[in-house]
């Protein structure tokens, strides 16, 4: 298995692995959402960065996408794990954990000064290795969808 960057080629396999990753959290989203954040992804000045993970087939296995942004609690930027997904064959293999570790070693080089996530109480495999990989901080989540 190996970390590499997205390609504009990669756009069908991605988009596989966004609607796996959509319906483990029980979710819906439009189809232009996920396009929307392809685009967003592979544009050179685009505001999300991401890697795959690719078997030793060439086959997409995993996905990490992230982002940088300021903070009023420190003079470096923060890095914000967005969205981390592998397929059910491929977990507790080590690629959920390559693919975070890529995002630190991605937010270092960057100046950041954390990186961090948010996951759903019921993802009890992911919260596994998240509890292997980060310190769980005692923040609860609120949001107002608008």
């Amino acid at each position: 298995m190996r970390i590499e960057t997205f390609e504009s080629g990669d756009r069908e396999d991605w988009l596989k692995l966004w609607q796996a990753y959509l319906v483990f959290y029980k979710a819906s989203l439009p189809d232009e959402i996920g396009e929307q954040a392809w685009e967003r992804m592979i544009a050179p000045d685009g505001d999300i960065s991401g890697f795959k993970a690719v078997d030793d087939d060439g086959r997409m296995i995993g996905m990490v996408t992230f982002l940088y942004h300021g903070s009023t609690w420190s003079a470096e930027p923060r890095c914000y794990l967005h969205d981390l997904f592998t397929l059910p064959q491929s977990r507790g293999k080590g690629t959920g954990r390559a693919l975070i570790e890529a995002v630190y070693e991605a937010a270092r080089e960057h100046g950041a000064d954390q990186v961090y996530w948010l996951t759903q109480e019921f993802n009890y495999t992911g919260r596994i290795l998240y509890d292997k990989v980060a310190d769980r901080t005692p923040f609860i989540k609120y949001g107002h969808k608008l």
